[in-house]
């Protein structure tokens, strides 16, 4: 049973993993939450997820983020391009070339409720989500820097607990 629980719990494809609180009384619109990764240990497609926790007071059927994002270069990279590939996210910014100037912006729509009023997350009282959002082609020693913010009609959000984000390698076929 050791062993089992050794080998799950050690991901080595996951480079990184990090859950950013909220206020308790409430995500602000202009709240805007930071994520910088470590350097990536080598080049390959990475994959990013967005992470969600939130309570029965989350008001809306539909969570949707704004999320920029910037790959910085390691020291040892040249400027060059890097390959996107994405599904269910609406692209505002389609030049890609030069992240570090540029930040790339994509809305993520998160549905979170269904029809009938039921959370469609894990857990009891408090519902997790992870909603897949892109993925990257990235030089080893780059890193990544997100930022994340709600994009509803409510100036305070009330319901949200944590957004988080995860960045694992890609396995290659």
């Amino acid at each position: 049973m050791v062993l089992l629980f050794l080998l799950t719990a050690c991901d080595r494809r996951t480079v990184y993993n990090h859950f950013e609180h909220t206020p308790v009384t409430g995500w602000e619109k202009n709240d805007t939450l930071t994520f910088v990764t470590d350097p990536v240990p080598q080049a390959g497609n990475y994959h990013e997820q967005v992470g969600l926790r939130i309570t029965g007071d989350y008001p809306f059927l539909q969570l949707y983020l704004i999320i920029e994002q910037r790959v910085l270069p390691s020291a040892t990279t040249t400027e060059g391009s890097n390959d996107v590939q994405t599904s269910n996210i609406k692209h505002q910014t389609s030049d890609i070339k030069n992240q570090t100037v540029q930040p790339r912006r994509d809305t993520l729509n998160c549905s979170v409720i269904n029809e009938r009023g039921n959370a469609t997350g894990d857990g009891v009282g408090q519902f997790q989500y992870e909603f897949p959002f892109t993925t990257l082609s990235l030089n080893e020693g780059e890193r990544l820097h997100i930022t994340i913010r709600h994009d509803m009609k409510r100036e305070i959000l009330p319901g949200v607990t944590d957004v988080g984000l995860r960045v694992t390698k890609a396995f290659k076929h």
